[in-house]
Parts: C-alpha cells; structure tokens; sequence
C-alpha cells in the first residue's frame, strides 16, 4: 500500500482510470450524437465551439490529474512531465478554469438575450479570455514561486487561495442561473439546468474536500489513495454532469421547435383518424402567380417562395429568400411568447446579420447595427427594415430573370396539375342520390333557397365563407 501510495499503479487506482475514461467517452458521445443522429450543421459559431472547448478542457482536467496524482506507474524524467505543467497550466487555467469559464459565458448570454432582451455586450471570444484571466495570472505566480514539492502537493498555505478561486467561479455560475431562473423554459430547460448546476456543485463539493485531504496529509498513505481516488472519480462525473447542463440552447435541447410543435389538421376527421371523403375538407385553391404582383407578397405563397428560393439557390443568391422565409416563421410566433421569439430572432442574427455569418445578407450598415445594438429581441418590426432591402435587392437581381425560367414555367405546369385534379377529385366526391336531391327549401337547416351551384375559380386564398353554405346544400 505505502509503495503504490507514493508511485502509483494501486487496484484502486485502475479503477478510477477506467471510470474517467467511461466518463470521457460518454462525455464525446454527447457531444457527436446531435450531428450524427439530428444531423445539425456544424455552425462556426459560439453555439458549436464552446462546447467543444469544453470537451478539450474536461480531458485536460481529467489527464492532469492522472498525471499529476501518480495514479499510473512511471518515472518522471522529461520536462513535459513536471508538476508545474500538470498540476498548475493544464489543470487550472486550461482544465477547470476554462471548463467555469466556458459555462459561465453561456449564462452570460442566456441572460443577456432572455433577461435584457438584447445581445450580449461582450462576445464570447472576448469574454471567455477575459474571465479566464486570473486563472492564468495565479497559475503564472505559482510557477515562479515554485511551492510544488516532488509529488505535485503544495503547502497549506496555498490551499485557501486556490480553493477560493475555485469555488468563486461556481457561485459566478450559480448567480447567473439564478438571475434567469423567472424565465419560462419549455421542455423543462430550467429543471434540467438546476439539476446540472446542483450535481456539479455537490461534485465539487466532495472534489474540493478530497482535494485538501490529498494536499495536506501526504504521510498517510491509505488517505493517499483514497483521497485521490474519490478525486478522480468525482471529476469525471463532474465533467460530464456539467457538460450536460442545458443553457447553451435553452428552446431547442438538440432538437427542432418544429418537431415539437402538435400537428396541425385541416379537419376534424384527420384529428380523429376519420377517412377523408374529399366533401367536407377545405382544400387551398390553386393560385395562378401574376408577375404583376408585388414580390413581398407573392413571396407570402408558400409554393411560390420555394420556386423562387430554388431558382435564387441556383443563382448561388439564396440567402435573402431564406432570410425572408425564417423572418416570415418569426412572424408566426405569437407577441405572448416573447422566449420563443427571442430565441428565434438570435438564431435568424447569428446566422444571416452578424458579419461573417454562414448565409450573410447583403444589408446596409445602419441596418445591421439597428438589429445589433437592439433593446429587445422579442420585438415585431426588430427586421423589417432589412426585408425592405432586400426584397429591394430580389426585384432587381432575381425577379426579372425568374419569369424567364424554367422554374416559372415547371410552378405553372404545377398549379395546372393541381388545379385540374383537385377539380375532378371535387366531381368524384360529390353525391347526387334522390336522397340529398329531395331536400326542399323548407327543410333546409340553414334556410337556403336551391340555387344550382356555382363553384368559383378565383385563386383568393382568404374568402372561403361561401363554400360551407355551398357544401350544405347537399346535406
């Protein structure tokens, strides 16, 4: 016991390795399962690398340890092997501080955008360096001091201080969970974020305790191992129980608000599983597009918009369609759900507004910086300003050349199509037995006299008033 104490290799020892290294596979399954299973884009952005930051800073607090601890059997004989790279660099400034670090920036953000309602004023390239600092300050006072003796423990007079670092940045965290916790999350984010920030602070916890005991009694070889042990273990589930926490996007979790969403039915009998007789259901009329039509509202026409999003595609000029059609999704949202709106808003701004974005449109500088330097997110007209210039941008660029494509002739051909067998399949459902052919003016329900039917061919999508009384003629 008292030679695996001091030079590693202990039954115990294995065990915690093995554990932390269950952990950390665990810990990058979580990390690639979104890509590989949801197949969401890899975004250059902060909601992608941050969390991979803190992946590479798990394993560095986790392999420090090891390193340091003396849990695997060998000799010390080269530079890269020193305590003062291990237990000082890699374990503090690049292992946990940059962990807090990268967490407390995302609830920095969180609160900005769901509390302020507005973007954060600092980005988190910047921030994360900047809280990162007296991390990398105390880290660079230690190594010239050099109060590490030859198996990496430090005297009692550093504990407190470093001790103090620690648990200042998870009360940092705890706060600003605690400024958001009056916002309401859906699909219980907020549970799922204190469940997180609570296993963490009791990992902690029992980490911090186990770290003094393994500082200050170096000569008690059983508390040795078992301090270390416990160590190990408590940071592995601490790495993959605060990579769990869910704040980085709080409305999403990995998966689609549109997948969330209850299904939409165009009658009452779809609801209850009834087969559709093709009668009653209200079908939209085919719409003949009129070039003479403004192109803000004849993109309004969801077949339309995605004709004219596929011909700009091909014109390698589709961002301002897909800008156009995320914008007119915002619009949806209702103005009492200001969480969703919110999160909406910031996803349609990293993607298309902030400069450098992946499908960045092309807006005037005022424009961006409006939406940039906004006092609310959740606002209705927060992009109106630049739709207006870029549906500018689309008549002059697209719109002219779009009449003349194949992609106006083939939605032409298509609205024929539908247009004809919605018709026909309108004559096939209709019944003229005796019975619904003696139903006389009297007995009508709703009192209508019996006029022979018209059907209307307009193409106006909104006034469908006249077709329940049309139908009920026949009832």
């Amino acid at each position: 016991m008292a030679s695996c104490a001091v030079h590693g290799g202990c039954v115990s020892d294995y065990i915690a390795v093995t554990v932390s290294a269950i952990c950390f596979i665990l810990l990058v399954s979580r990390l690639i399962f979104p890509f590989v299973v949801h197949k969401l884009p890899c975004a250059k952005r902060s909601g992608f690398w941050i969390p991979v930051i803190q992946v590479f800073a798990s394993f560095n607090l986790v392999l420090s340890i090891v390193m340091s601890l003396n849990f695997l059997k060998f000799e010390k004989r080269h530079w890269w092997q020193s305590c003062y790279v291990w237990a000082v660099w890699i374990e503090a400034p690049l292992g946990f501080g940059l962990l807090l670090s990268c967490r407390i920036s995302q609830a920095f953000q969180l609160y900005y955008i769901f509390v302020k309602r507005c973007l954060p004023p600092i980005r988190s390239y910047v921030f994360i360096p900047l809280i990162l600092s007296p991390w990398i300050t105390g880290a660079a006072f230690i190594h010239i001091t050099k109060p590490l003796n030859h198996r990496c423990h430090m005297g009692a007079q550093w504990i407190i201080p470093s001790m103090s670092l620690h648990t200042t940045y998870v009360a940092i965290l705890v706060a600003f969970t605690c400024a958001i916790r009056h916002i309401e999350f859906r699909f219980d984010e907020l549970r799922d974020l204190w469940q997180g920030i609570l296993v963490s602070a009791s990992s902690i916890g029992v980490w911090v305790v186990a770290y003094v005991l393994n500082e200050i009694h170096d000569d008690v070889s059983w508390l040795q191992v078992a301090s270390r042990f416990v160590l190990l273990v408590t940071t592995s589930i601490l790495v993959l129980a605060i990579f769990s926490i869910s704040s980085s996007q709080p409305l999403l979790s990995q998966i689609s608000l549109r997948k969330r969403e209850p299904r939409a039915y165009e009658s009452m009998g779809q609801a209850l599983g009834i087969p559709d007789s093709g009668l009653l259901v209200q079908r939209e009329p085919a719409c003949v597009v009129d070039p003479n039509e403004p192109l803000d509202k004849l993109l309004l026409n969801k077949r339309f918009r995605q004709s004219f999003m596929a011909f700009a595609d091909s014109c390698l000029a589709g961002e301002s369609v897909h800008f156009f059609e995320e914008v007119h999704e915002l619009s949806k949202i209702p103005v009492d759900d200001p969480v969703r709106r919110i999160y909406m808003a910031r996803h349609i701004i990293d993607k298309y507004i902030i400069a450098g974005a992946a499908v960045e449109v092309n807006i005037s500088h005022r424009t961006r910086q409006e939406i940039l330097t906004t006092s609310n997110l959740a606002q209705p007209n927060l992009f109106s300003d630049a739709l207006t210039e870029l549906i500018h941008l689309m008549k002059m660029n697209l719109a002219r050349d779009y009449w003349s494509s194949m992609f106006f002739v083939k939605l032409k051909e298509e609205v024929s199509m539908r247009s004809g067998a919605q018709e026909l399949e309108q004559m096939r459902g209709w019944n003229y037995s005796p019975r619904l052919s003696s139903v006389h003016g009297g007995d009508d329900p709703f009192h209508q006299e019996q006029e022979p039917l018209s059907i209307d061919s307009g193409c106006n999508t909104e006034d469908h008033d006249d077709e329940p009384r049309i139908m009920s003629r026949f009832l």
